[in-house]
């Protein structure tokens, strides 16, 4: 994998820049649609890349593992054949979902054993497992397995956590050196910074995962819990030390208004479900703000539902939108999940245009307030 930087904002530490994979160019900034179980919620690859112009989608790492199963994927020669994606993937290590099973998962030294969340079954998740695993799968840009704190941790137990995941780090390369790519491509692993809401942690952890010279970085442990200006501040403090070479990973954020205030602190990648789980409950996102598309005020609104200038093929209005959502039809969910993932391709693609132009700073305090409104 490569990384170009090619534009930096003169007013932030906004920049734009290129990823290459051996399955395609990333255009950074970029938001990155979540594929849990090799697929888009409710939106088929076509319109992923004809309507919402997504440059690259996630698999998650625990949920393939669970299923399909790695004889499958391996069988299929990787995710990419599995599910006719040809454009690049990531995929995360599945630590935030083994963490996330609270009362059927033990953590030691080791790994973390747990129990499947479909029929109980006992697995261990190791780092030299996991990178196993994410060899199977095939993604082109892999993560570390670590240990997701939660989000009001205390000091005591997020420095153990982030000794933990340092250590794991280590270990996770090592099989990465003992090991080949499975499928004639290369995988780039890139680590994870975390550290809780604990400053000197945070910087701790991001001096440790740039020394490792992966080929990009990630931030995790955020938006969790902690209000956003804590967030925004762990940002900072995490990017004043990661190598300005390397792509910079956000995970799990977030909001359209999260977005932009990361891309300014110099993030360039961003996945959340917040596009299809909202769609799938009736949130559109829009410049002009969000809309739940089950009030009454949209029952006789005719007017089309791409208020916000989404080139999106979607040619319908908002009545006839409201009238889906209240009829339980199944295409009121894919009407609004492609919507709104076109919209969020279609504001980091705008925050790319801007930085190039010089004004990113400008138009973001123009746009973010009403971002948040409720129409």
């Amino acid at each position: 994998m490569k990384f170009e930087l090619q534009h930096t904002d003169p007013a932030s530490d906004a920049r734009t820049g290129i990823i290459t994979t051996d399955h395609g160019e990333i255009k950074t900034p970029i938001f990155m649609p979540v594929g849990t179980v090799g697929s888009v919620k409710g939106v088929h690859f076509e319109e992923l890349r004809k309507q919402v112009k997504a440059q690259i989608i996630l698999g998650n790492t625990y949920h393939l593992y669970l299923r399909p199963g790695l004889e499958i994927l391996k069988a299929a020669g990787g995710l990419h054949k599995f599910n006719g994606w040809e454009r690049p993937i990531l995929t995360d290590s599945g630590g935030f979902q083994v963490f996330s099973l609270t009362g059927i998962r033990k953590l030691s030294e080791e790994g973390c054993e747990f129990r499947s969340h479909i029929d109980g079954s006992k697995h261990i998740f190791t780092p030299e497992s996991v990178m196993n695993t994410e060899r199977v799968i095939g993604a082109d840009i892999i993560m570390a397995f670590d240990e997701c704190p939660p989000g009001k941790s205390s000091y005591e137990y997020a420095k153990k956590s982030l000794g933990l995941t340092q250590r794991w780090l280590d270990r996770c390369i090592k099989q990465l050196e003992k090991t080949s790519p499975l499928y004639g491509y290369s995988q780039s692993l890139f680590p994870i910074v975390q550290g809780c809401t604990y400053k000197d942690l945070r910087s701790e952890a991001a001096k440790f995962v740039a020394d490792k010279g992966a080929d990009g970085n990630a931030i995790g442990g955020l938006a969790v819990g902690e209000p956003t200006e804590v967030m925004y501040e762990m940002i900072e403090v995490v990017n004043n030390i990661l190598p300005k070479d390397k792509p910079r990973y956000l995970m799990g954020v977030g909001t359209p208004q999260n977005i932009l205030e990361a891309i300014e602190r110099g993030v360039d990648m961003f996945d959340c479900v917040m596009p299809t789980r909202n769609g799938r409950n009736s949130m559109l996102f829009t410049y002009n703000g969000t809309m739940n598309m089950r009030n009454k005020k949209w029952e006789a609104d005719f007017s089309p539902i791409d208020i916000d200038g989404c080139d999106i093929d979607i040619i319908t209005t908002k009545a006839y939108l409201h009238h889906l959502f209240k009829a339980g039809e199944l295409l009121a969910m894919q009407i609004a999940s492609i919507h709104n993932l076109a919209f969020y391709l279609r504001l980091v693609s705008d925050a790319r245009k801007h930085i190039e132009k010089g004004d990113f700073t400008m138009w973001k305090s123009s746009v973010i307030e009403q971002l948040g409104r409720r129409i």
